[in-house]
């Protein structure tokens, strides 16, 4: 059985951990948008601290008033947004070892202009996975099911969540060289691309 996890715009390290660990994942593709969460925001690390960096969704007049299926959320691109989140990343992460080599692919993504929320992360996420030599079987679900059992992430993985993150659960959190360490102190579960612009290829054996 592999775990369930809702979609992510640069998911948190334990995240992938958790499809690492399973060796594959199954997407949530049947639930309704959840505001404040994952599914349109990551959390990076700058010289001032945690920084949020937030897709703003089309709101589509009284549509929020409503459940929205997250298949049908559209970004919002009536601000620049992309390029203020590639000009986060570069102020955060330029002096990190690995930055250069993953920054073209991932530009690439973030300034296509996709519509579809849902899409667009799935894109994301196919391209980290690579980027972190996960070798995973992914799928999307067909159906919503409220008790998938204990491998239902949908909820663990969220900012909000009260409980620890699946790599102090299972004994995995541990420092990895951060840029701003000797300023912020060793900031765990963070975006992916914290650890993978900091660690590269080495990136998978955090990860297993």
């Amino acid at each position: 059985m592999l775990p369930l996890l809702s979609t992510a715009y640069l998911p948190p390290v334990d995240y992938f951990a958790a499809i690492a660990k399973y060796g594959g994942a199954v997407i949530e593709a049947c639930e309704n948008y959840q505001k404040q969460s994952y599914r349109n925001r990551c959390t990076i690390l700058t010289a001032n601290g945690k920084m949020n960096l937030n897709i703003p969704v089309a709101r589509g007049g009284d549509s929020f008033t409503h459940s929205v299926p997250i298949t049908e959320i559209e970004i919002d691109y009536s601000e620049n947004w992309p390029v203020r989140h590639l000009r986060a990343l570069e102020a955060a992460y330029m002096n990190s070892p690995f930055f250069i080599y993953y920054k073209d692919e991932l530009s690439d993504i973030l300034l296509s202009r996709e519509k579809s929320l849902f899409t667009f992360n799935l894109n994301l996420i196919k391209l980290l996975l690579r980027f972190c030599s996960i070798k995973a079987t992914t799928s999307l679900t067909e159906e919503y099911v409220a008790d998938y059992g204990e491998l239902d992430f949908r909820n663990r993985i969220h900012p909000k969540s009260k409980l620890p993150s699946l790599l102090e659960e299972w004994k995995k959190e541990k420092p990895y060289w951060q840029v701003f360490a000797a300023k912020q102190g060793f900031v765990p579960n963070l975006s992916i691309v914290d650890l993978l612009f900091n660690e590269g290829p080495n990136a998978i054996s955090y990860l297993v």
